[in-house]
């Protein structure tokens, strides 16, 4: 899944009782259907009823929608291919593909997969009697994977998270709390990783490129400000709140805002739970440390699959080239509002890696796309049902009780039947 771009739906509160609970308690049973949110003035509330069922049809109908779509794109593209007489050295160049290293390449994203599993069980971890379990996590992932691949800058991979880690008994607002603690460390190592393979290979870019290289240099500082703005909202609520509400009083005034309600409630409310869940996840500096680690880890196998592609074609090529390549690739897709980053994926490939495939560039792409984003989103699905069975124990009570050699002790909580799922 390439980096995502955040949408957050109107109304998820994102404030989290992390840390909170004694380590003998047991796992935390929520109520998934209400959610309180403190509207324009401290100390005042409301409720908003979620409706999980009609964002689920949501999600599905643009993920249906994105499907459609890209199967014409691949139509489109093979229809490419016969018209303008490539089709023969398409087959050709598939025909030669050393299967080995394709499978090397499969393993790469096996290993992305697992590194975005172990970035969540790290934030789950920090609340020590959160509910959710691993396979709770692989579902959640695979989620994004899915609805994130069909839906225009990955739309719908946040909802559809936010939707999954409910099912597990958190409310609303812990669910995104645990979603935007692993978001915030994936766009910062989004940024960080690019801005580390910029700066080391600028030079084999302006000369291998030229000048098309600051293409990604302003994709790149794009990326850069969407963060910054994310710690902006973070670290200064006060100052964004009250820039928000003069802008909306300035647009409402001249009749071009419709929606005020919509973003009164954005500006006043969000920006505060936004704000909270970051500082409060933030306090534990180690897990955020070790968050980032696993991003890095993470992003550098999607990263390196081109390399293994190109292996299998018997093409050598340099590892980091390949991986700041990687890199470059999918800041210019994600910057593409349709889905799959149809266009971007495809134009910034064949920029950064047709002239390492020579010939074998249409065969190489289509095997790099089908690694990265046909395999995984078909077989995401029926990843997206796992649920885990046993919620007697939070992440964190099960490592202390290993810790202690299987026996309870401090950190391990006594099992209920009642609480089995």
């Amino acid at each position: 899944m390439p980096p995502q771009m955040i949408v957050l739906p109107v109304g998820i509160r994102l404030g989290s009782n992390m840390a909170q609970a004694e380590v003998s308690q047991e796992p935390k049973r929520h109520e998934a259907t209400k959610v309180k949110l403190g509207v324009g003035t401290p100390g005042s509330t409301g409720t908003i009823k979620t409706k999980p069922v009609d964002e689920e049809q949501e999600n599905r109908s643009k993920a249906a929608r994105g499907a459609i779509f890209l199967g014409f794109v691949v139509v489109v593209y093979l229809l490419y291919l016969i018209i303008s007489g490539q089709m023969g050295e398409f087959v050709s160049a598939l025909g030669s593909v050393d299967l080995g290293w394709v499978g090397l390449a499969c393993v790469c994203f096996v290993s992305y997969f697992v590194f975005g599993v172990l970035a969540y069980a790290i934030a789950v971890y920090i609340d020590h009697d959160s509910p959710v379990g691993i396979r709770d996590l692989m579902s959640v992932e695979a989620s994004g994977i899915f609805f994130g691949n069909l839906t225009p800058m990955m739309a719908g991979a946040v909802p559809s998270q936010i939707l999954r880690l409910t099912r597990t008994g958190l409310d609303v607002g812990e669910a995104s709390a645990t979603q935007f603690t692993r978001f915030i460390m994936f766009q910062f190592g989004v940024v960080l990783f690019a801005a580390i393979m910029l700066v080391a290979k600028l030079g084999f870019f302006f000369e291998t490129y030229g000048d098309i290289v600051m293409i990604n240099v302003i994709v790149f500082g794009v990326h850069f400000l969407e963060l910054a703005g994310l710690f902006v909202i973070c670290l200064c609520p006060g100052f964004v709140m009250r820039v928000g509400n003069g802008l909306i009083a300035f647009f409402s005034k001249h009749n071009w805002l419709k929606n005020t309600e919509k973003w009164n409630e954005m500006v006043n409310v969000q920006v505060m739970e936004f704000s909270e869940a970051f500082m409060t996840a933030a306090k534990d500096l180690p897990s955020m440390g070790l968050t980032l680690l696993v991003t890095m880890a993470q992003l550098a196998s999607f990263y390196m699959i081109p390399w293994f592609v190109l292996h299998a074609f018997g093409i050598e090529a340099d590892f980091l080239n390949c991986l700041a390549a990687g890199s470059m690739v999918q800041m210019v897709a994600t910057a593409v509002p349709l889905p799959g980053g149809t266009g971007g994926a495809e134009g910034s490939f064949f920029m950064f890696y047709g002239g390492m495939f020579g010939e074998a560039a249409s065969a190489g792409f289509i095997v790099w796309r089908i690694i990265t984003f046909f395999g995984p989103t078909f077989l995401s699905v029926p990843l997206l049902g796992l649920r885990s069975r046993n919620r007697s124990l939070s992440l964190y009570q099960r490592v202390q009780r290993i810790k202690n050699g299987g026996h309870h002790g401090s950190g391990a909580a006594t099992l209920h039947p009642g609480h089995h799922k």
